[in-house]
């Protein structure tokens, strides 16, 4: 198994993904949990398998597309996302 092209090709779906959940017109409590269920549980699956680095999975890319759909205020806190 190449880890390199299935990352590449996990990135891309998550992006895709992470895209399509946003410019779906949900409300916000709706599109956080439908990231949560429907996104991160394409990588989720991946994580025992495939060796990512911390900086591969960091949560700023997620946090800056939802900042630019207007989910999200840039300097709130991004922990707060994710509980």
């Amino acid at each position: 198994m190449e880890h390199q092209k299935v990352k590449e090709r996990l990135k891309k779906d998550y992006a895709m993904r992470l895209r399509m959940i946003l410019i779906s017109q949900l409300n916000a409590k709706n599109e956080i949990t439908e990231i949560e269920d429907f996104d991160v549980q394409l990588l989720r699956y991946s994580f025992g398998v495939i060796s990512w680095r911390l900086e591969e999975i960091s949560k700023k890319k997620t946090s800056r597309k939802l900042t630019v759909y207007k989910i999200h205020y840039p300097k709130a806190d991004v922990d707060r996302l994710y509980v």
